[in-house]
């Protein structure tokens, strides 16, 4: 059961692997596993959030609240598409690789929908970078174990 809360974790926005892979190791998980676990996870939304994303943004619209919330962060992501606009797909991959706050799956669905990215090579980009994101938390956490300090 404790498998299911690394996963939703790793789904969740914001959160995502960064919190999901360290709390599979605190849970138990052997680090491979919580790093399948982590990257499952916080790749589970995006097929759905690139697919989607447009008719979201349709309902939020209708509803002042949620388009208020829905803006703000589109205007945040909006000035991280250089990035995108410049490297292409390999700059979607390294933002998203960069596990800090505003980065991520998430935020690399939403810039690939502003940018009209094709969403078969968006979600490849995506995952690679969710790939090397979850090698970036837990290299640390290996080498913290391994002092003996967790």
């Amino acid at each position: 059961m404790e498998f299911l809360y690394v996963i939703l974790i790793s789904a969740m926005p914001i959160l995502e692997l960064r919190a999901g892979l360290p709390l599979a190791i605190y849970l138990g998980f052997r680090p491979a596993e919580a790093y399948m676990l982590s990257i499952f996870g916080n790749f589970l939304p995006v097929p759905f959030l690139l697919i989607l994303l447009e008719r979201l943004l349709i309902i939020a619209k209708k509803f002042k609240t949620i388009w208020k919330f829905y803006d703000v962060i589109l205007k945040r992501v909006e000035t991280k598409r250089r990035i995108v606009e410049k490297f292409g797909y390999f700059g979607l991959a390294l933002f998203v690789a960069i596990p800090l706050p505003g980065t991520g799956a998430w935020t690399g669905c939403l810039l690939s929908f502003l940018l009209r990215l094709n969403i078969l090579k968006s979600s490849v980009a995506i995952f690679i970078g969710i790939l090397i994101a979850g090698l970036i938390v837990l290299i640390p956490i290996i080498g913290l174990d391994f002092l003996g300090l967790i």
